[in-house]
């Protein structure tokens, strides 16, 4: 059953990345809108998203995460399809938000599905395999996406975005085919907002997340403004680092078994992620092209290692530390954190990085460290609330029918 929400994963993620990579030209050349305005619109429409996701995963809970996921998998392709047609700024924000809200739900139910469908013991595990296959579906779409964009017509970024529709409708086809997951179900609602220590975690996990705007943004422009690397290496580093996650994310997630050992693990990218914004400080100095490269790739690789340390960590704390009859909201609530990091990362890091040099990546590097040393105690906080607490579940609340 897995190895089934996993192929749709790969089918939507196949079709996501073609979104990511032709997504930006589409709507400046095809529909015509202004940088600005495609910026100012994302932003919004993932601010919405996040907000949006607490809700939709709070109705996994309530009609359960296959039929919710079903549902949302194809809100999403018709979405898309609107954006097909749409050449308005305004509209194109509306979608943008629609779409996005549907992204953060059906990322949230099919948390809940995978929690329904292993036992605690293999969530981590399984989690890992989902992202390895996902990466591999990203790095096809954007391959797909970049012949698009090489052959730079509008039929070609609109034949993108149909197959990230259909993709869409794919993925809702094999989720159908999974069992529901029927539980218990606790009569309070939205129950994460008054869970502070759960909410701590998110926000720390919020800040370890600023990896990600590093990856796609600061790192390409810090390769063109800072260093004597050819341009062509940023490209080079996100294949490393797709081919990072697909070989070896399995591998780290089975270190994440029960809550210390994914503390640990959070601690642990905080101090890699740290040695590598050293490595990529040291690339400012003038040492040569070739010497400079050779450090980039060296930093990339510490940069991954901690992504795939941090994800395995996250995947185990967030299932881990949420009521079993509430996973739908609580995955919802934690996957803010994504859309915060990408919402503040960018303008944050501009500043401090593009804008200090070497010293803003040693800020950035001990910021990585001071989150990853106060996971720790953040869980210690849940784990404690959850064992006063007398509505505490477990795992024998799921069962499929």
């Amino acid at each position: 059953m897995t190895r089934r929400l996993a192929y749709a994963q790969l089918t939507n993620s196949i079709g996501d990345g073609g979104f990511l990579v032709c997504s930006a030209l589409y709507f400046t050349l095809v529909v015509g809108l202004s940088p600005a305005q495609v910026g100012l619109g994302l932003t919004l429409a993932w601010g919405v998203g996040a907000a949006a996701g607490v809700a939709l995963g709070s109705l996994a809970d309530r009609f359960g995460p296959r039929t919710t996921a079903v549902v949302l998998a194809v809100l999403t392709a018709a979405s898309i399809g609107v954006l097909l047609v749409t050449r308005d700024h305004l509209a194109f924000v509306l979608v943008m938000c629609l779409y996005a809200s549907f992204q953060s739900g059906l990322q949230a139910s099919r948390q809940a599905l995978l929690a329904g469908l292993t036992t605690a013991e293999e969530r981590t595990r399984v989690r890992a395999r989902i992202q390895s296959t996902a990466n591999a579906g990203i790095a096809i779409g954007a391959a797909a996406g970049g012949f698009a964009l090489h052959l730079g017509t509008e039929i070609a970024y609109t034949a993108v975005f149909a197959v990230d529709a259909v993709s869409f409708l794919a993925a809702a086809a094999i989720l159908a085919t999974l069992p529901e997951t029927a539980m218990t179900r606790a009569p309070g609602k939205f129950d994460v907002l008054k869970d502070r220590p759960y909410a701590l975690v998110t926000l720390i996990n919020a800040v370890m997340l600023l990896y990600l705007p590093l990856l796609s943004l600061i790192i390409p422009l810090w390769i063109v403004q800072r260093t004597e690397a050819p341009t062509w290496l940023a490209a080079a580093l996100l294949v490393l680092n797709t081919a990072a996650v697909v070989l070896f994310q399995v591998r780290i997630a089975r270190r994440a078994n029960g809550l210390r050992q994914a503390s640990r693990l959070v601690r642990h990218a905080g101090l890699v992620m740290l040695a590598s914004c050293v490595v990529f400080a040291a690339t400012a100095f003038g040492i040569g092209a070739w010497p400079v490269a050779a450090l980039l790739v060296a930093a990339a690789a510490l940069q991954v290692l901690g992504e795939m340390m941090l994800a395995s960590g996250a995947w185990e704390i967030s299932f881990s530390l949420a009521p079993a009859d509430r996973q739908g909201q609580y995955q919802g609530f934690f996957g803010t954190g994504t859309a915060v990091a990408r919402m503040v990362g960018p303008a944050l890091l501009t500043t401090v990085v593009l804008g200090w040099g070497s010293l803003g990546w040693l800020l950035v590097g001990g910021l990585f460290v001071v989150a990853g040393y106060a996971m720790g105690p953040a869980v210690r906080w849940a784990r404690e609330k959850n064992s006063t607490s007398s509505g505490a579940m477990t795992d024998d609340l799921y069962r499929c029918v």
